[in-house]
């Protein structure tokens, strides 16, 4: 073997397609796809070249081991791997590519030529190069890069109306407003990560929301994200070439909320919101996540982001009780009458609706909305049976629902951000049999379905598959409580 020159093409291609087949499409596409081989010197050094900083500590901190062992298996002789960034001033493809292109196996001594004639363009020349080969991507000019910074700096948009003045505290949410007003103020960070969590529609969002207006007013550095506007930044970023100043941004404000975190998903992305939480934390600056679960419970996230979250302060919000449901509505009914002075609604009514609308708060925002407008459309008066009759699908009748498999997958997948066709394919992955067998044992529990039938509606399982799913949630429900909870969960939901 020849060690003094380049590695012919063919063995750089197989060290990226095992790559590819190890990490997958994505993580390949993200990291890997504007590396290029550039030379191989005879100290059994291997050298790459990579378009940005950024790109090159990435691949370093994460996968340099990888690679070495890869060209090991490659070329035996291989102990380093070095990498360079080539930047705006590389106006001509690597040397590897250049054979390549010409359609045969380049030389040792023709390599080295072109080796040396690439280092021979001027700088001015380079810099006026604008084409570059395929699967490379241009420098972005700093005009991009400001776009992106200015695009994360506005963040997602605020509701005025989501205030610590207009949320309604009740015995369900009174830890968690006073954790938000702490974290709100101006005071030294005590609560770091705050980590809100409850199912839909019982104010988190609106404690978020109300943190970074408070915030803002006192003049701090405020950023509120959904985490699918962190993971479309981040997506930018990278394409853009610009991760490093996007990465700068987040990390010089003073309070990070990140909203939905149970749909962050990619493991890189991940990997940087971990990188982004702990210089914010470290640095003493606030963050505040919410999400529709518990961090143990949001199994499709990193286990370091996990343990970060979970070392905060982590606040549930249950279902509102009677009494916060009837507060909730009778200060929505005071905003309403204060718009139309003509506007009445008996308190007969107030408690037929807190009574029977018991789900969420946006339930009963909901079924407050149906009557006002029934009542000003119609010039009606809102009545006992008026309302009876105008929120009938809302209130919940001790007929039990006909719940169908459709539903408890459509639920499930949901809960559990898995995709339905994943729920019913013939994936192994924990995060996925775990849902798939809590599908199986409730369609067993909730529907008279038989195990043949429900084995045909999960992607034509056999029965005896079923059966092994019902017979190890009921092992598992019996001593996990949390778990027992969640399954309970489930049902109401599916009974909503």
């Amino acid at each position: 073997m020849d060690v003094s020159g380049v590695p012919g093409p063919e063995q750089w291609s197989r060290v990226k397609k095992r790559l590819r087949a190890e990490l997958g499409e994505d993580v390949f596409s993200s990291w890997f796809a504007r590396v290029d081989l550039e030379s191989r010197g005879p100290d059994g050094t291997v050298c790459l070249s990579v378009p940005t900083r950024f790109l090159k500590q990435w691949i370093q901190s994460h996968y340099r081991d990888r690679l070495i062992n890869l060209w090991q298996s490659e070329c035996g002789d291989i102990n380093r791997i070095e990498l360079t960034v080539r930047g705006a001033v590389r106006a001509r493809p690597s040397v590897v590519a250049q054979a390549a292109s010409q359609g045969g196996v380049a030389t040792a001594g023709s390599l080295k030529s072109s080796v040396g004639e690439a280092r021979a363009v001027s700088v001015p020349d380079m810099m006026q190069a604008r084409s570059f080969s395929a699967g490379q991507m241009r420098t972005p000019e700093p005009a991009n890069q400001s776009a992106i910074v200015s695009d994360v700096l506005e963040g997602a948009a605020l509701d005025p109306k989501y205030t610590f003045s207009t949320f309604v505290e009740g015995r369900s949410n009174a830890l968690a407003l006073a954790a938000a007003r702490q974290v709100a103020g101006n005071g030294p960070v005590t609560y770091n990560p705050l980590y809100l969590h409850a199912s839909v529609g019982l104010g988190k969002t609106h404690l978020l929301h109300a943190v970074a207006a408070e915030a803002r007013n006192s003049g701090r550095k405020v950023l509120y994200l959904t985490a699918e506007h962190f993971m479309y930044r981040f997506v930018a970023a990278l394409k853009s070439q610009s991760a490093l100043a996007f990465k700068d941004t987040l990390r010089g404000i003073d309070l990070l909320l990140i909203d939905d975190m149970q749909f962050l998903h990619g493991k890189q992305v991940q990997q940087e919101f971990c990188h982004t939480l702990n210089s914010l934390i470290d640095g003493a600056r606030q963050v505040v996540v919410a999400a529709d679960r518990a961090p143990a419970e949001l199994e499709t996230l990193d286990d370091r982001v996990r343990s970060r979250l979970a070392g905060g302060l982590v606040v549930g919000i249950q279902t509102p009780d009677y009494e916060l449901r009837r507060a909730i509505l009778a200060n929505r009914t005071r905003q309403v009458a204060a718009a139309h002075p003509n506007f009445a609604m008996p308190d007969g009514v107030l408690d037929y609706v807190a009574s029977n609308v018991t789900a969420n708060g946006r339930d009963l925002e909901g079924a407050l909305n149906r009557l006002v407008a029934h009542n000003q459309l119609t010039n009606q008066p809102i009545t006992p049976e008026m309302a009876e009759l105008t929120l009938r699908d809302l209130v919940r009748t001790h007929e039990p629902r006909r719940v169908k498999i459709e539903d408890i997958q459509r639920v499930v997948s949901k809960h559990y951000n898995v995709s339905k066709p994943d729920l019913l394919s013939a994936r192994r992955t924990r995060t996925i049999v775990r849902p798939r067998q809590i599908a199986m044992y409730l369609a067993k529990m909730l529907t008279p379905r038989s195990l043949p039938e429900i084995g045909r509606r999960f992607g034509n399982r056999d029965h005896t598959t079923v059966l092994h799913a019902v017979r190890k949630i009921e092992e598992l429900v019996k001593n996990d409580p949390a778990l027992a909870q969640e399954i309970e969960l489930l049902k109401r939901m599916l009974d909503s």
